[in-house]
């Protein structure tokens, strides 16, 4: 464990996990900002998630392995495929880069336009118990798709970054609705520091998606 902190490769793995959660942060809340001549439509802000994620596993997960999500992260290391070291510095650089992805946002958009920065929320019309059942699903199918299509044992695994950038989508279609859609800690965690907006049920946003995906890694 010692000897991996050393090397360059890990280095530069930890800082990709930082720069592409910022870049995915940046383009996902960005897409749901409410412009006055132009509201965004559920199908754009999924989209922009699922195209986020597929083209940033294409590009850089061949260095990191393009996590960009701390429950993710830690499913990776409940199914003992990263050390702790590597996840508690993954998890960590998932969470500062959400926060400056979030930050630069902030910074570029006019007063008129950030709102609340596109936070997640639950639904007024739901419990936080049943948002919990929303997170935790659809995190379970995006873990799950994300061993299956990066399982070396597997011969027809097919386009990863393609099928892992459909989950993210498919996940937003539904979720948003009920949660705004988190699937992933970092995405919650970020704007709620900008904004300094920090919910009663902000904990929906980190139980249920790191129990979701780490019910799909011990079924896995």
């Amino acid at each position: 464990m010692k000897k991996e902190i050393l090397t360059l490769a890990f280095a530069r793995a930890v800082f990709v996990e930082f720069l592409s959660t910022l870049i995915f942060v940046f383009i996902g809340l960005g897409s749901a900002l409410k412009w006055p001549s132009a509201l965004p439509s559920i199908l754009q802000i999924a989209l922009a998630f699922g195209l986020a994620i597929g083209t940033l596993v294409q590009a850089l997960g061949h260095v990191s392995g393009a996590h960009i999500n701390p429950a993710v992260t830690i499913a990776f290391f409940v199914g003992n495929q990263i050390s702790l070291l590597r996840t508690l510095l993954y998890v960590l650089a998932q969470l500062v880069g959400a926060i400056a992805g979030a930050g630069i946002l902030y910074g570029v958009t006019p007063a008129i336009t950030r709102g609340n920065l596109a936070i997640n929320e639950l639904n007024q019309n739901i419990t936080p118990g049943q948002a919990l059942v929303v997170e935790i699903i659809l995190t379970f199918q995006l873990a799950a798709c994300i061993f299956a299509s990066t399982d070396n044992r597997r011969s027809g695994v097919g386009s990863p970054a393609l099928s892992i950038g459909l989950s993210v989508t498919v996940g937003h279609l539904v979720g948003i609705y009920f949660t705004g859609c988190s699937m992933n800690p970092a995405r919650s965690f970020g704007p709620a520091v900008v904004t300094r907006r920090f919910s009663s049920v902000h904990w929906v946003f980190w139980v249920g998606p790191i129990l979701g995906a780490c019910l799909a890694s011990l079924l896995y």
